[in-house]
């Protein structure tokens, strides 16, 4: 074998290792960029919804209480991610200042 033939085909070589690195790369990225949900809150956070509004909400550090203005979901209906059923559900439904739901005005 000549050192041409040789040369050409370690080229090859890399060049199609490269091309397979890539496209794992590249659907390993996609994969994972699918699947991810948007939180509603940070780490050490716990979301809170504006009283007497469907669209209001915010995040508080774990072991504070909600701002003024703002209330606890009930238990078991607090939204997790951002468009889960409790997001969407609590973009039609408001609750008064003690956190009881109360009807749409």
């Amino acid at each position: 074998m000549t050192a041409a033939v040789a040369v050409t085909r370690l080229c090859c070589m890399r060049t199609r290792t490269m091309s397979m690195v890539s496209v794992a790369a590249l659907a390993a990225m996609f994969l994972l960029g699918g699947c991810a949900e948007d939180a509603m809150c940070s780490s050490g956070e716990y979301p809170v919804k504006a009283i007497r509004s469907t669209t209001g909400g915010a995040c508080v550090p774990d072991g504070q209480d909600p701002p003024a203005g703002y209330v606890r979901y009930p238990a078991g209906k607090v939204p997790q991610h951002v468009d889960d059923k409790w997001d969407k559900y609590w973009s039609e439904h408001m609750l008064d200042e003690k956190g009881t739901e109360i009807a749409d005005a």
